[in-house]
């Protein structure tokens, strides 16, 4: 079953997290994982909920999203991205 990692990222600092955007791609592909969101723009709904940029990667399961996650690999990315602000982030199965 796919698992989604869904990121909700306040950006305070955009120079540090200009880095991040740089060098993370490449570990998610390691891991097999495939950008399905990357955005800044959206419509609220409903409720109270206001990300600033929103972040929607697939994986084939959970296993490979904890991977990425995990990896030595996304350690440098995982630095600079909490350096440059706050996140949150969940893992999402579905279909």
């Amino acid at each position: 079953m796919a698992c989604y990692v869904i990121a909700d990222m306040n950006i305070a600092n955009p120079e540090q997290f200009a880095e991040f955007i740089e060098v993370t791609p490449a570990t998610v592909q390691q891991c097999g994982g495939k950008y399905l969101i990357r955005g800044v723009s959206f419509e609220v709904a409903r409720g109270d909920w206001t990300p600033s940029r929103l972040v929607v990667i697939e994986f084939a399961g959970t296993d490979r999203a904890r991977a990425w996650f995990d990896s030595p690999e996304f350690e440098r990315p995982r630095q600079i991205r909490a350096r440059s602000g706050n996140s949150n982030f969940v893992f999402v199965e579905g279909a």
